[in-house]
C-alpha cells in the first residue's frame, strides 16, 4: 500500500480521523459550510457535532437555549464561572461545542482541561476525540497526535488533559484552560494552583479562563462566584435554574413532580446541593445546612504569608480607665508539617458570651519544633491566654516545648477521673497529661456543644475558612470529620476549646457555665414567645376569695389610622 493511500486508510487505522498530511478538494457547499462553522459555534455544533446518551447511543448535539447562551457567553468574554447543577449537559457543553471549535478554526490554540480528578479530566477529553470522530473529514485537521492524556492537530492546535494542581501546566502556554468542577478542588491546592498559574493567564490580551462547577462549600469557587455576582473581579457569571434542564436528552424539562422523585429517591440536602446549587447543604454537616447559610465572614485586619489571620487584636488592662484586659483561649491541632494536614490553632475571646475568633493559624509546612513558638507568642500577646493542645501524635511533643523547654505557665494540663473521663487539672498527679485526648467522649461532647453555641448565636466567627470547614464537616459514623478531600483543622481546634467549655476549670475560670447560659437563653426566648400580644391590665383589683360569679374579661375596641383593633382586657 501506497504512502497515500495508507493515509486515505486513516490515522492509525481509524478511518474516522484523517491523518495529517492529507490534502482534500472541497466543494462549493462544503467551502459555504465551513465559513458557517468557523463563524458561528453553535451552528457548527448543531449540525456536526454528534454526542453519547445513554439512551439513545450517537445523537446529534441539539443544544437547549442555556447551553446556547453559554456557548455565545463564552465565545465573547475572557473570565467566565458558571454556577450549573448536575445532570446539566455543562461539561459537554463546553467541551465538545466550544473547546472542540476552538481548535479546529483557530492556528496554534493551546487548550488545558483541567478537573478535580485526572480521570474526569480525561473523560471530558475522551469526549471530545469522540465528537472529533464523527465530523465530516473535510471539516476536521489532521491528527498529528491522539491519546487519553493530550491531543495535537495539523493547524497547530492542542488539547491537554490533567488534573488541577500548582504543577499540572507549570512551564506550558495556553490560550484557554477550563477548570472542570473547581468547587471539590481542596481549598490549598486551589489557592496554590491560582499563584503558579494565574499570572500566565493575565499575561495575554486574549487568553481565557473559565471555571464551571456545581458548588460545594464556601470554598475558593464561591469567593470568586460572590466576588462576579457583586462584580468585584471581572469574571462573568452564569447560572442555570434545574427547571431549565430537560429531564432526560429530548425529553420535558424538569418540573415540580421530577424534584419530589428525586428528593425521594436520594435527600432534600443532596437536591439542594447538586440541582439547587446550593454552595452549603451538600452533606450531612454537624451545624445545620440553615444556619450554615447565614454565617457571614469578615476580612481579618491583619494577615501574614505564614496562615496567621487576626481579627481583633487583644483588649488589655487599662488602669486610667479602670477597664479589665479581657481573657483568651487557645487551642491547637498539630500535624507533621509534611504539605498535608495542617498545624492550626484558635484564639477565642472568652471575656463575655458570645464567644468571638479573634486571631487562627493554619500552616501545612511548619514543623513541630517551631510550632510550639508561634503558639507561645500568641499566647503572651492575647494576655496570657490559656492554651489546650491535642496530644495524640506529634502534638505531645508541642505540649512538651511549650511546657518544659518556654516555660509557658497558662499550658492547660488533664488527668483521667475514672467514669468522668479526661478532665482539666491544675493539680499535678501520676496521670497528668500536658492537654488533651481526642478521645471520642472529648470529640462527641465538643461536637455537641460547639453546635449548640453555633446554632444559638453564642459563638462569633468570622473567619472564612473556618466556616468553610464547617459546610464539609460532616456525620461519620458516630462521630463527625472532614469530607472526602477536605480539612477540618481548624474545626478540630473549635471542637477541643467546646469541650473545655464544659469543664468546672472553665465554669471557674470565666464564671459562666455554658449549659446554663444556653439553657436560659432559651427559657427567656420561650417565655418572650408565650407574652400575649395586646393583653392590657386595667387595674380592677383581684378577688382574694373564689370566683363570685362574674366574668371579668371583655372587649376593648382602638382605632387607628382607620385600623380597628380588637382586645381582651381583665
Amino acid at each position: 500500500m501506497s504512502s497515500q493511500a495508507s493515509k486515505l486508510a486513516g490515522y492509525l487505522g481509524n478511518k474516522n480521523l484523517k491523518p495529517a498530511g492529507i490534502q482534500l478538494n472541497f466543494t462549493k457547499e462544503q467551502v459555504e459550510e465551513y465559513v458557517k462553522c468557523a463563524a458561528d459555534p453553535v451552528y457548527f455544533a448543531k449540525k456536526y457535532v454528534k454526542v453519547v446518551t445513554l439512551d439513545k447511543g450517537i445523537t446529534p448535539f441539539n443544544l437547549y437555549p442555556y447551553q446556547e447562551k453559554l456557548v455565545n457567553l463564552l465565545s465573547n468574554n475572557r473570565f467566565v464561572i458558571g454556577k450549573i447543577g448536575r445532570q446539566s449537559g455543562k461539561t459537554t457543553t463546553v467541551g465538545c461545542c466550544y473547546l472542540l471549535h476552538k481548535v479546529l478554526f483557530n492556528q496554534n490554540m493551546s487548550v488545558a482541561i483541567l478537573a478535580n480528578k485526572l480521570t474526569s479530566a480525561r473523560d471530558i477529553l475522551a469526549r471530545i476525540r469522540e465528537a472529533y470522530e464523527h465530523l465530516p473529514l473535510w471539516l476536521q485537521q489532521g491528527i498529528v497526535e491522539w491519546n487519553k492524556g493530550s491531543i495535537q492537530l495539523e493547524n497547530g492546535s492542542k488539547i491537554l488533559a490533567a488534573a488541577t494542581s500548582s504543577s499540572a501546566i507549570r512551564g506550558g502556554s495556553y490560550n484557554i484552560i477550563f477548570l472542570d468542577e473547581f468547587a471539590f478542588v481542596p481549598t490549598t491546592v486551589a489557592e496554590e494552583f491560582f499563584s503558579s498559574v494565574y499570572p500566565t493567564i493575565t499575561a495575554g490580551q486574549s487568553t481565557q479562563l473559565i471555571i464551571i462547577s456545581t458548588p460545594r462549600g464556601l470554598n475558593m469557587y464561591y469567593q470568586l462566584w460572590k466576588a462576579a455576582i457583586s462584580k468585584q473581579n471581572e469574571y462573568i457569571a452564569f447560572e442555570v435554574d434545574w427547571r431549565e434542564v430537560p429531564q432526560y436528552p429530548g425529553g420535558p424539562l424538569r418540573d415540580e413532580n421530577w424534584k419530589e422523585q428525586q428528593i425521594k429517591n436520594t435527600s432534600e440536602r443532596q437536591f439542594d446541593a447538586e440541582f439547587n446549587c446550593s454552595f452549603i447543604g451538600s452533606a450531612n454537616t454537624l451545624i445545620d445546612a440553615n444556619k450554615l447559610n447565614t454565617l457571614t465572614y469578615g476580612r481579618p485586619r491583619e494577615k501574614s504569608n505564614d496562615g496567621l489571620c487576626i481579627y481583633e487584636n487583644p483588649i488589655k488592662s487599662n488602669e486610667e480607665t479602670s477597664e479589665e484586659g479581657h481573657q483568651y483561649f487557645i487551642a491547637v491541632d498539630t500535624a507533621r508539617g509534611q504539605g498535608k494536614d495542617n498545624s492550626a490553632f484558635v484564639v477565642v475571646d472568652i471575656t463575655n458570651l458570645p464567644y468571638k475568633v479573634v486571631a487562627r493559624f493554619k500552616n501545612n509546612m511548619i514543623s513541630p519544633l517551631l510550632f510550639p513558638s508561634y503558639n507561645r507568642a500568641l499566647g503572651k500577646k492575647y494576655n496570657d491566654a490559656y492554651v489546650l493542645v491535642e496530644i495524640n501524635d506529634i502534638g505531645a511533643q508541642v505540649a512538651d516545648i511549650l511546657h518544659n523547654d518556654l516555660e509557658y505557665e497558662n499550658l492547660i494540663k488533664t488527668n483521667y477521673k475514672g467514669a468522668k473521663g479526661q478532665q482539666i487539672s491544675e493539680a499535678g498527679g501520676a496521670k497528668m497529661l500536658l492537654g488533651v485526648r481526642t478521645t471520642l467522649p472529648v470529640k462527641k461532647l465538643g461536637c455537641t456543644v460547639l453546635k449548640n453555641l453555633i446554632e444559638n448565636d453564642k459563638f462569633i466567627i468570622d473567619d472564612l475558612d473556618i466556616i468553610d470547614e464547617l459546610t464539609t464537616f460532616i456525620a461519620d459514623g458516630q462521630s463527625f470529620t472532614a469530607d472526602d478531600g477536605h480539612k477540618d483543622d481548624l474545626v478540630i481546634c473549635l471542637v477541643l476549646f467546646c469541650w473545655a467549655t464544659r469543664q468546672p476549670f472553665f465554669e471557674n475560670l470565666t464564671n459562666k457555665d455554658v449549659r446554663t447560659e444556653l439553657y436560659q437563653s432559651e427559657i427567656e426566648k420561650i417565655e418572650s414567645e408565650l407574652v400575649p400580644f395586646g393583653f392590657i391590665e386595667t387595674g380592677q383589683p383581684e378577688s382574694d376569695g373564689e370566683w363570685d360569679g362574674r366574668d371579668r374579661w371583655q372587649v376593648a375596641k382602638k382605632k387607628d389610622n382607620g385600623i380597628s383593633t380588637q382586645f381582651w382586657i381583665f
